[in-house]
């Protein structure tokens, strides 16, 4: 189904019969696709569209950021319905279409990551809405024939004062999309906002408990088939010879074909086709993965972090004595490879025809996805439609820079050349595919003053590069040295008030394909700062808390996040028996997120049994999907802790689902308490924030309970007395 370019005037023309669409300027290339919340500006700066009004009153919020459980759609409309207001009942949401007027602030691209579907679209959302309000005013002026100061919008409907007449946005649709679109508007301040800072329900929740939620793979087509792809069992491997015979038996089989990642089986139903690719008799070629071994990795990685790398940052304060009486407190921190893991596997539908490609999968990244598509299926991007469903969990896995996972489904659709397919990955493919957070080594070596503080702090990680040869390289790979801004951070702009600063980097070169997952390189750089900040205070014979307070006394945003958690979590208080408090606070993406864990021992295993979590997060638009996100994110980030890893032997993946790759049930979650502090400064990320701190808390509180200082991930390989 292609797209039609409509001129800005055609399109009103269109959408004045009951229907208002509003838009604004801003300063992005010139659009290329059209759809029904979409219109092409004819101009130098093409318009861009966010909200629809249709004659029943029904206000429709265009969102180009995906739906992946994180509360974007609820967020992001309040946002937008806040300026317009609207009657929140009669809300609904939609996806956008791909089209560079919804690109990502910071990357030409449309994305959902980085934490920031709400703190990059605070001033973007409310001005739409705050436009849209004004075309309803004007609109009511003429329809009532009053002055427009005498007119005030409110629940869905334009007030006249003086006379109490109102007109519902339903009335006013047409006449306003005639309107000029505002060259400025203002916005409300914080004093009248109604919808920001409420803790609205979630306008998805319905749907998701009814069982009526579209997700990707609930995706039905006419005429649809369904194909799983036979992969190599090691990384780089290809395929050397296949007899399908015994495959195209198997009841349910329409064909079998190779293609570029593997052998493709295509049949009437999913059940058949993993059947028939399990009656595959395929010879692999081993490629450059034979053999590879994440022990033999980890070996190479601590022999390597011993060795200086290229320098991320460094900080030297002149005149600063380093006492030689003070020996080094050397540590090494590791962690493995880890799975995404969400709940919906990969999945993805495409319909082509010579003209057309219309694709339905759950992404985060539907603008890589369309070219990708497109340049498989040999068409241009504006005969691609990307459809983005509700999306069953994504962490990063759903958003791989070369779009591998809609390459290779409309890869299939090619070559089967009859009706729409539906590629799906089935656990095991997904959890032995690669595309890992990855396995990384990092060495910390400080030394310190005559008042226990650390005067000297060197962090060498060592880890594969995310970015380079990709399309991220050029926002995060630094031109010159060739450093992936990705590998460190978190490690590169810590918060304390160290003299001498020096964190360098190894990007080894590994089989094994790596990618982003919730809070990217957070997720090991906070494991082993917050756990060395705490051996350094144990040295100094401080409390973990004082300890840092001491270190961060020029960073009030920390103090307050810190004396809030330590009011909150009793952290002055003795422990329940048995019981021990650890400490962390870690920075990321504009949020400061503090957490105190409270641990025992059972048959030398750890327990969580509470966290308690301070943020620092500017305004908050919903307080409810704040305390969703990170109360959602503990269980996460203990899945990581306390069990997963990705392992390979012999250049096999050792874990396929989840019986050998475990995750923290219910039963094993702890009590969570979210305590935010008051700001107003603009909002700041959330999604991704509550899971740095976990690992690094919990081990310090094992080390209080227990006095073992664990560095190794998962945690299941320290044994703890009880």
């Amino acid at each position: 189904m292609a797209h039609d370019l409509t001129s800005r005037r055609d399109f009103l023309k269109s959408a004045s019969v009951g229907a208002l669409l509003v838009a604004f300027s801003v300063p992005v290339a010139r659009s290329h696709a059209t759809g029904s919340a979409l219109i092409d500006g004819g101009g130098p700066n093409p318009l861009n569209a966010y909200v629809r009004v249709s004659a029943d009153g029904t206000v429709t919020i265009v969102l180009p950021k995906s739906e992946i459980g994180q509360g974007a759609f609820t967020g992001c409309a309040q946002l937008l319905g806040e300026e317009l207001e609207v009657d929140w009942r009669s809300v609904r949401v939609e996806t956008a279409p791909v089209d560079p007027i919804y690109n990502s602030v910071d990357i030409p691209f449309q994305n959902t990551g980085g934490s920031e579907s709400i703190s990059a679209n605070f001033g973007r959302f409310r001005e739409a809405g705050a436009t849209a309000r004004c075309m309803l005013v004007t609109a009511a002026s003429q329809e009532l024939g009053v002055p427009e100061v005498e007119l005030v919008a409110a629940n869905g409907a334009v007030l006249h004062r003086a006379s109490g007449r109102s007109v519902g946005y339903g009335a006013l649709a047409a006449r306003a999309a005639t309107l000029p679109v505002p060259k400025s508007v203002t916005l409300k301040p914080p004093g009248e906002w109604r919808l920001i800072g409420k803790s609205l329900p979630r306008l998805d929740s319905r749907e998701k408990s009814d069982g009526s939620a579209l997700f990707g793979c609930d995706v039905r087509l006419p005429g649809m088939h369904y194909a799983v792809v036979a992969r190599p069992p090691t990384f780089g491997g290809t395929v050397a010879a296949v007899d399908d015979a015994a495959c195209k038996k198997i009841p349910g089989v329409v064909a079998v074909f190779r293609i570029s990642t593997g052998v493709a089986v295509v049949a009437r139903n999913t059940w058949s086709a993993l059947k028939g690719r399990s009656a595959l008799d395929i010879h692999w070629d081993g490629g450059l993965g034979a053999g590879f071994s994440t022990t033999e990795l980890a070996k190479r990685y601590a022999d390597i972090a011993q060795t200086p790398g290229i320098v991320a940052y460094k900080a030297e304060a002149p005149g600063v004595a380093h006492p030689e009486s003070s020996p080094p407190l050397v540590a090494d921190y590791v962690v493995p490879y880890l799975a995404h893991a969400p709940m919906e596997p990969l999945n993805c539908a495409v319909a082509l025809t010579p003209n057309s490609c219309d694709v339905y999968v759950g992404t985060q990244s539907p603008t890589v996805d369309r070219d990708g598509a497109a340049e498989v299926a040999g068409l241009p991007p504006e005969k691609v439609r990307i459809h983005t469903p509700f999306v069953g969990g994504g962490f990063g896995r759903r958003s791989p820079p070369n779009a591998h996972i809609v390459r290779e489904a409309v890869e299939v659709a090619k070559a089967f050349g009859r009706a729409p397919v539906m590629t799906v990955w089935s656990r095991e493919d997904d959890m032995c595919g690669g595309y890992y957070r990855p396995q990384a080594h990092q060495r910390l070596v400080a030394t310190f003053g005559t008042d226990g503080l650390p005067a000297t702090w060197h962090h060498t990680i060592v880890a594969q590069s995310i970015a380079k040869g990709n399309l991220a390289e050029p926002y995060f790979v630094d031109k010159d040295t060739g450093l992936d801004y990705l590998a460190h951070q978190g490690a590169s702009d810590i918060p304390y008030a160290i003299p001498d600063v020096l964190v360098d980097v190894h990007q080894p070169v590994a089989p094994v394909p790596v990618l982003w997952m919730r809070s990217v390189a957070h997720s090991y750089t906070a494991f082993a700062v917050e756990s060395f900040i705490d051996e350094c205070a144990h040295r100094a014979g401080r409390n973990p808390l004082d300890y840092r307070l001491a270190l961060l006394h020029r960073q009030p945003k920390y103090v307050a996040t810190l004396n809030l958690l330590a009011e909150k979590s009793g952290w002055g208080q003795k422990p329940p028996r048995g019981r021990a408090r650890g400490l962390a606070i870690h920075k990321i993406y504009d949020t400061i997120v503090a957490q105190v864990a409270e641990v025992s021992v059972r048959n030398g295993k750890p327990y969580v049994h509470r966290i308690v979590m301070a943020v620092s997060c500017g305004t908050v638009v919903n307080p409810r999907l704040v305390a969703q996100q990170l109360e959602g994110a503990v269980p996460f980030a203990m899945s990581s802790a306390m069990h997963g890893e990705i392992t390979i032997a012999n250049g096999r993946v050792q874990q396929g689902n989840f019986d050998r790759y475990e995750v923290t049930r219910m039963v094993n979650s702890p009590v969570v308490e979210v305590h935010v502090v008051p700001s107003t400064d603009p909002p700041s990320g959330i999604g991704e924030l509550g899971v740095p701190a976990v690992a690094p808390a919990v081990a310090n509180a094992l080390f209080a309970l227990t006095g073992v200082r664990a560095r190794r991930l998962p945690l299941k390989h320290t044994i703890f007395p009880s």
